[in-house]
């Protein structure tokens, strides 16, 4: 069972409080009545499916019902880190990969 921190309630709580509501980060188009059809259906339904970090968009269903942003790691469902909506994540590959490379006396 996961343990996800909220960043609104400020409690670790279990997973059964909350959704996974998809991908984080996905802009809207600007003008929707400009896009295509394509455009418009790349942005209604596909999404990245990763093996590694991902972002997604969740929502304390429970608890504040407010949503949020997950980084987890696909493969291992490791949370790495919980954030509001509007920041930024503070992990990536490239800061997994570096962080990485220092633990193990690697230098660029």
């Amino acid at each position: 069972m996961l343990h996800i921190f909220c960043p609104h309630c400020g409690e670790l709580r279990s997973e059964e409080e909350f959704h996974a509501a998809g991908q984080a980060h996905i802009p809207r188009p600007l003008d929707p009545n400009a896009c295509t059809d394509e455009e418009w259906g790349e942005y209604i339904f596909f999404r990245d499916n990763p093996r590694g970090i991902h972002h997604e968009l969740w929502i304390h269903a429970a608890g504040c019902r407010q949503y949020f942003n997950v980084t987890r790691h696909t493969v291992t469902y490791e949370i790495l880190e919980t954030y509001k909506i509007g920041e930024k994540p503070g992990v990536t590959e490239a800061s997994l990969a570096a962080k990485k490379a220092v633990a193990q006396g690697v230098t660029a």
